[in-house]
């Protein structure tokens, strides 16, 4: 039943940033992205109970699951420890998934976002890695292991104590490598020389490394003139050894379409191509810039309503160019709709979700300052 593991595509689909028209995800848009992808011979699929509030599951359902036959494609969900309150909350969760997405077992299974404190002491105290075991013996799950987001010490203690994680995925770009948050190329390290499969979220973090300065970009374009600049940043790590497949949160059609031409006919990075790389990221780092990665975890429960990593966005794009109007007039537009920066009440809520551990309160009283 289902697809194989060593049959794993080089390119993932990631279901976290889908197309939305009116407030809601635009399905038919979705379809079209499901049918391009599915077409290039590709067939991972990664969602999760969170992703577009709760709505992801259901999307792959509508897409994915009802049209096209099951043993076609691979399906990835994630459990999410911060809906955990009780131990029958593991089972509960896992069923409402199944419901959601259409389906009777899922290909992967992830314990979401594991990191020093809080989510890993949760998966610990519902002993969370033997229910998935004991799911695998029951067919509901094929392949079990979890997405990470922290300490390398952390995860060599968890990989010791759990040999029956069969793969990880972690937030792996060129910019994060030496992040002393991220710390993307310790954990890459570890996983590869254990021999562990890595599934790579946020290879363009965010976004981030698909749209760049005019400079660097040109600096790109002059090697590789027809190549989009995401491309370069999906090549690097979809060239690394031991990274089985890079997912890709692709919006719309035009995404999907610029990743199926950089894994089709794949190249890896050359050496020249990896020192240009190097000095591209010397160049990024050189700006302070807020590393938020739009995952969006933030926002559900924001009492004031503010789209944070919007808010973030702009900013980064002000410290580099203090004079884009455009920028602005997003931000004016934005504030139209949801909160401003400087309404952020200080609960902490968002700060308590956030992968990349940002300082969010602080980052929007300064945002406030300046576009307030």
């Amino acid at each position: 039943m289902g697809i194989e593991l060593s049959n794993m595509p080089k390119l993932g689909f990631g279901l976290m940033r889908l197309p939305e028209k009116d407030g809601t995800i635009d399905m038919d848009h979705v379809c079209r992205m499901v049918d391009h992808y599915m077409k290039m011979g590709s067939h991972y699929f990664d969602t999760a109970y969170v992703y577009h509030g709760g709505k992801s599951e259901v999307a792959a359902r509508e897409a994915l699951v009802k049209r096209y036959p099951r043993e076609s494609f691979m399906l990835a969900t994630k459990l999410p420890a911060w809906e955990i309150r009780k131990e029958s909350d593991v089972e509960r969760l896992f069923n409402e998934q199944l419901e959601r997405a259409g389906v009777d077992y899922f290909d992967f299974y992830l314990l979401h976002s594991i990191e020093d404190g809080s989510n890993y002491d949760t998966y610990v105290k519902y002993d969370c890695f033997s229910w998935g075991v004991k799911k695998k013996e029951e067919g509901k799950i094929k392949h079990f292991g979890f997405s990470y987001h922290g300490s390398p010490e952390l995860l060599e203690e968890i990989l010791d104590a759990h040999p029956e994680t069969e793969f990880v995925q972690i937030q792996l770009n060129y910019l994060d490598r030496t992040n002393p948050v991220v710390r993307s190329e310790e954990l890459y390290n570890i996983l590869n020389k254990r021999n562990i499969p890595i599934i790579v979220m946020e290879p363009v973090r965010g976004g981030m490394l698909a749209n760049m300065a005019p400079e660097i970009e040109e600096k790109f374009k002059a090697v590789r003139p027809d190549a989009s600049v995401a491309s370069w940043a999906l090549r690097f790590v979809a060239s690394l050894p031991g990274v089985m497949t890079v997912l890709s949160g692709m919006s719309n059609e035009e995404q999907v379409l610029d990743n199926i031409d950089t894994f089709t006919n794949f190249e890896p990075i050359s050496d020249k191509e990896f020192e240009l790389i190097n000095e591209v990221t010397a160049e990024i780092l050189a700006i302070p810039q807020i590393g938020c990665t739009a995952c969006k975890y933030c926002t559900p429960g924001c009492p004031m309503k503010i789209s944070i990593p919007d808010v973030f966005r702009t900013v980064n794009t002000l410290r580099r160019y203090p004079d884009d109007w455009r920028s602005k007039n997003f931000y004016r537009g934005l504030t139209g709709r949801s909160g401003k920066a400087s309404d952020c009440v200080g609960c902490g809520q968002c700060e308590r979700v956030c992968p990349q551990h940002l300082p969010i309160i602080e980052l929007l009283k300064e945002a406030g300052a300046m576009l307030d």
